[in-house]
């Protein structure tokens, strides 16, 4: 029993992680229609921005609160620019286009900031894996069962910034005239244009807030396995897709219960199982959510006139 409270435990912290990149993919495609295959790559940016902020600060003041706060804050706004540029000069251009022009442009976004940052030019910081400053020194709050059961300081923290976001995005999208605009857009970006909602600001908006999340994201990735590398967002924003498929995509409660799902069933299969199962267990998930309730476990079906 005390393995099971365990695994429950970490696979919770786990799926926080899959749940914030989720909910950037989530936004994007429910303001644009558009799988931005690019987002786990802008949390990998987030986290070197995090690691350079870090190595500023200098040993003695990057754990301080102020400290964090300033590496969070400098990570997530250099990553909402990010996410402006890439919108502004990649996606807007083609916004009229085939929706299969944006999508092959959003993987070469992703191979582009994978593979360049793998580069040892200037700023860029090279292919060997970094370790990341611990800028949250590990705590064990609660310990239970003769230490058969701890919870960490790192997985509250994550748990707790992961549904403050999911609340506050849900404030956002539904009570807010910024939400009402988001909604709007998503449902018809030409015909929001002629009701006076400025669409490109809305779009841009969307994206910077998205790239922001991911940052977060993978700042609290980067505390949990404190090594970082330029390949590392390909694999967690992956995994953050199909966590964004199986709660339904372009649904925030949904993006945040599919990536605590994924996370519970991968810690369960590794811990009742073999650690090599763990992918294959995930989108084989993935494969029986979409047979049975392609919408996705909360999603909606929708039906589009011919």
């Amino acid at each position: 029993m005390a393995d099971f409270i365990q695994h429950l435990i970490n696979g919770t912290a786990a799926g926080t992680i899959y749940a914030l990149v989720a909910l950037g993919y989530t936004m994007v495609y429910g303001v644009l229609k558009l799988i931005n295959f690019a987002h786990g790559d802008v949390m990998m940016v987030g986290c070197y921005l995090g690691y350079a902020t870090a190595g500023e600060l200098g040993v003695e003041s990057q754990a301080s609160f102020a400290g964090v706060i300033l590496i969070f804050l400098a990570a997530m706004t250099g990553c909402a620019l990010l996410g402006w540029f890439v919108e502004r000069f990649a996606y807007r251009p083609l916004r009229e286009k085939p929706r299969l022009t944006s999508l092959i442009t959003a993987i070469g976004i992703s191979f582009t900031l994978s593979y360049g940052f793998q580069l040892d030019l200037g700023p860029l910081p090279g292919a060997a894996p970094k370790a990341f400053p611990e800028i949250i020194h590990p705590t064990e709050l609660v310990v239970l069962a003769g230490g058969s059961i701890v919870i960490w300081n790192w997985q509250v923290i994550s748990l707790g910034i992961a549904f403050a976001m999911m609340v506050g995005l849900q404030y956002l999208v539904f009570r807010t005239k910024f939400g009402r605009a988001m909604r709007a857009v998503s449902f018809d970006h030409r015909v929001a244009g002629l009701m006076g909602i400025p669409t490109d600001r809305i779009v841009a908006l969307t994206f910077m807030l998205g790239s922001a999340l991911a940052a977060c994201a993978g700042l609290l990735y980067a505390i949990k396995d404190t090594a970082i590398q330029p390949l590392m967002g390909l694999y967690v924003g992956l995994k953050a897709f199909v966590a964004a498929v199986i709660g339904g995509i372009g649904n925030v409660p949904g993006a945040m219960l599919g990536g605590l799902l994924l996370g519970l069933v991968e810690e369960f299969v590794v811990g009742y199982s073999s650690s090599s199962l763990r992918d294959a267990v995930a989108f084989g998930f993935l494969i029986l959510v979409l047979l049975i309730r392609p919408q996705g476990l909360f999603g909606r079906a929708q039906l589009e006139k011919l």
